[in-house]
């Protein structure tokens, strides 16, 4: 019978991904895939039973062809002719924790479970960070 995860049961732990020479969307799925809970034997769906995940190194990272160029983000507040956007290399060097949330959401369910286990995902610049005292697992493959 397969055994199906209770809320309280759940252990979750912290895993910290350094993102220097990775690549970007390899490494976005495998974040993904911990925050969901994927990677454990007793993943149920309906609740949140993954991992706390901490990305160090975040501007670090690469990509492949020329997306840093091409690749755009576009905002918009609703008002006629506020359309703006940014390259990926802009949202890179500015904010690369907001890049990472967006690209990472995308692969989360968009309803109350994935807006708590997009919380769970810390994105750090460089390899300091203040979750040293969690017990951590260092790169989980």
């Amino acid at each position: 019978m397969t055994k199906t995860a209770k809320v309280n049961e759940i252990v979750r732990d912290w895993v910290v991904l350094d993102a220097k020479d990775k690549v970007f969307g390899r490494l976005i799925t495998e974040i993904a895939v911990l925050l969901r809970g994927k990677h454990r034997p007793f993943y149920t769906p309906n609740v949140d039973c993954g991992d706390f995940v901490v990305v160090i190194n975040a501007n670090k990272v690469k990509f492949s062809g020329m997306k840093l160029e091409d690749k755009e983000y576009f905002t918009h507040s609703g008002y006629f002719g506020s359309t703006k956007s940014k390259t990926l290399q802009e949202m890179l060097e500015k904010t690369p924790e907001k890049l990472y949330h967006l690209a990472v959401r995308g692969m989360l369910p968009k309803t109350k479970l994935g807006k708590a286990m997009i919380k769970k995902l810390k994105v750090y610049r460089d390899d300091k960070h203040p979750h040293t005292a969690q017990t951590s697992k260092k790169d989980a493959k």
